[in-house]
C-alpha cells in the first residue's frame, strides 16, 4: 500500500508524492518563545516527530524544519514586564522548550532556524514581493497586497469577499485594503529593530516562515506542517508571499494540519486554560504524556478530560488510563526480557501466528494517513499475546514458544520506538520513574520500604518466613506490593 496523506489544500486523501524520489523535506511551524510549553504545543510537535519516525523507518530520506520565532510583539512586551531584553528571553524560553519537547520524546529537528538569525534573508524575499507588484511601503511598513493575489483564501477555503467581511483595520495601520498583512513592521520607541530598505523595523510574522523555508529547504518542500489553527490566517499567507514571490506550483506539496487539544475550548494561554509541560511532568512521566497523545490520529481533536474535585485537587482520568496502559506495556517488556535473557535473535523456524506481522500491520496503519491509534491497539494485542505465551508454558513446544517471544519482543522494540517514540527506554528505567511519582503522589516513603525490603530479606535468609510474611502485609497496607523476580525482590505501588 503506497502512502497516503490527507492534504489540507484539496481536503482529501491522496498518494504522497515527494518532489524527489526517496527524499522528503519537511517544515513545521515553531514556537513563539514568549512562554513556557503547554500540552497542546507538545502535541503539533510530537505529531510530525511521529511523522518524521515513520519517514525514518520506512526508508526515506527526510530533512526536517522546525522554526524559533524569537522575536514578536508578545515577546517584546513579556521581557519588558520581567525587565529582559527581548533576545534574553528569547533565549531563555528555547532552551525550556527545547528540554520539555525532549522529555516528551521529540527527537531534534534537523534544521532549526530562528527569525533573528534569518533578517537579511527575510528583507530579500520582501524585496521580491515588492519587485513583483505583490507587496507595497507605507510610512515605514511593507504591506502584502492580496488583491495581487487572486487564489487567496484557497487553503482556508474562503473568498477573498468573505474574508474581507471580516477584517478590520486598526487605527496606526495605513493599508490599501483591510486584508493586507505586514511584511515589515516600522520600529517603534523602544523596540529591537534591524536595517531595510525601508527604514529600521522587524519581520512580521507570516513572512518569516516563507523566507526560512525558501533559506534552508528550497523553492518547493513536501510537507508543511502545523496546527488546525494556523491554516488562517498564518498558512494562507505563506502560501500567498511565497507563490507571490517565486511563481506557481512552489512551496507545498502537502499541507498536513493536527487537530487541536481542547479544554472546554481551544487551549491558548490568551484565555488562560493551560496546562504548561513541565507542571504535568510532576505528575506523569514524560513518555506517557506522549502515549496519551499518540493514542489518538493526529488529525483529531482531543477533548482533554480533566476532572476537579470539591477541594480543588485535579485529575486527568484519560492521561492517569494511559499511564497504566504504558506500565503495562514495559511491564511485558521487563517480562519478556527476563525470559529472553535478553536475547531477541528469532533463528529460522515456525513461530505461533499470535507472534507474526505486527510491523506489516504498522506500515499498514501508518499508510493510511499516519494512524497511529491502530499501531498504539496493535502494540496492546502483542503484548496481550506475549504475556499468554508467558503466562503457559504448555501453550507450545518450547522452541517455538521461545522463537514465538523472541520475535515479539523484537518488533515491540522496533514499532514502538521507530514509529511513535514510545518502549525505547530499558523496562526498569521507566518503571522506576513511575514509581518514583506514584510514591510522591501516594506519600510513601520510598527510602522506608527498601528497608522493609531489607529486614524481609534478612528474616527469609534466618528462615524466619512468618517475619517475612508479616513484613509483605505491613507493605501491603501502606499501598506496597512485593514480587520476588530473577533480578531479586521488586516492588510496586498498588493501584486501585
Amino acid at each position: 500500500m503506497a502512502l497516503r496523506v490527507f492534504d489540507s489544500l484539496t481536503r482529501k486523501k491522496v498518494d504522497f508524492e515527494p518532489l524527489s524520489p526517496g527524499k522528503v523535506t519537511m517544515y513545521l511551524c515553531g514556537p513563539t518563545v514568549q512562554d513556557a510549553p503547554h500540552i497542546g504545543h507538545a502535541r503539533s510537535a510530537l505529531a510530525f516527530d511521529v511523522i518524521r519516525r515513520f519517514l525514518r523507518w520506512s526508508g526515506w530520506q527526510v530533512t526536517y524544519a522546525r522554526n524559533v520565532t524569537d522575536i514578536d510583539d508578545k515577546i517584546i512586551k513579556k521581557a519588558a514586564e520581567r525587565g529582559w531584553s527581548a533576545d534574553e528571553h528569547a533565549r531563555h524560553f528555547t532552551a525550556i522548550y527545547r528540554r520539555e519537547m525532549a522529555a516528551v520524546g521529540n527527537q531534534d529537528p534537523d534544521i532549526e532556524p530562528k527569525v533573528t538569525e534569518t533578517i537579511p534573508e527575510i528583507v530579500a524575499f520582501i524585496e521580491k514581493l515588492v519587485a513583483n507588484g505583490k507587496a507595497y511601503e507605507s510610512k515605514g511598513d511593507v504591506y502584502f497586497s492580496v488583491e495581487s493575489f487572486a487564489p487567496y483564501g484557497a487553503l482556508s477555503g474562503q473568498s477573498i469577499d468573505e474574508l474581507r467581511a471580516g477584517a478590520r483595520i486598526e487605527v496606526d495601520e495605513d493599508k490599501r485594503n483591510p486584508l493586507d498583512f505586514a511584511l515589515w513592521k516600522a520600529q517603534k520607541p523602544g523596540e529591537p529593530a534591524w536595517d531595510s530598505p525601508w527604514g529600521k523595523g522587524r519581520p512580521g510574522w507570516h513572512i518569516e516562515c516563507s523566507a526560512m523555508i525558501h533559506t534552508v529547504l528550497g523553492e518547493t518542500i513536501d510537507i508543511h506542517g502545523g496546527g488546525r489553527d494556523l491554516v488562517f490566517p498564518h498558512h494562507e499567507n505563506e502560501l500567498a508571499q511565497s507563490q507571490g514571490a517565486l511563481g506557481p506550483n512552489t512551496f507545498v506539496r502537502h499541507w498536513l494540519h493536527n487537530g487541536l487539544l481542547n479544554l472546554g475550548e481551544k487551549m491558548s494561554k490568551s484565555l488562560g486554560n493551560v496546562l504548561l509541560v513541565e507542571d504535568m511532568r510532576r505528575h506523569y512521566v514524560g513518555e506517557t504524556l506522549r502515549y496519551y497523545l499518540v493514542q489518538f490520529h493526529y488529525r483529531a481533536a482531543i477533548n482533554f478530560d480533566l476532572v476537579r474535585a470539591d477541594d480543588g485537587s485535579v485529575s486527568f482520568p484519560g492521561i492517569d488510563a494511559a499511564d497504566r496502559r504504558l506500565d503495562y506495556l514495559y511491564t511485558t517488556l521487563q517480562r519478556l526480557d527476563d525470559f529472553l535473557g535478553g536475547k531477541t535473535d528469532v533463528d529460522a523456524g515456525p513461530t505461533l501466528p499470535d507472534g507474526e506481522g505486527l510491523p506489516a500491520r504498522a506500515r499498514e496503519a501508518m499508510d493510511d494517513d499516519f494512524n497511529t491509534a491502530v499501531v498504539v491497539a496493535e502494540l496492546g494485542e502483542a503484548a496481550k499475546a506475549a504475556n499468554k505465551l508467558l503466562d503457559d508454558p504448555k501453550a507450545a513446544p518450547k522452541d517455538v514458544r521461545r522463537r514465538t517471544l523472541a520475535r515479539l519482543r523484537r518488533d515491540l522494540g522496533d514499532v514502538g520506538p521507530g514509529i511513535l517514540g514510545i518502549l525505547g527506554r530499558p523496562p526498569g528505567e521507566f518503571l522506576a520513574e513511575r514509581r518514583t511519582l506514584l510514591c510522591t503522589a501516594r506519600k510513601i516513603d520510598a527510602a522506608a520500604v527498601a528497608q522493609r525490603l531489607a529486614d524481609r530479606d534478612a528474616a527469609r535468609k534466618g528462615k524466619d518466613y512468618a517475619r517475612a510474611d508479616e513484613i509483605r502485609s505491613e507493605l501491603r497496607t501502606l499501598g506496597v506490593d512485593i514480587m520476588d523476580t530473577p533480578r531479586g525482590t521488586e516492588w510496586r505501588v498498588i493501584e486501585a
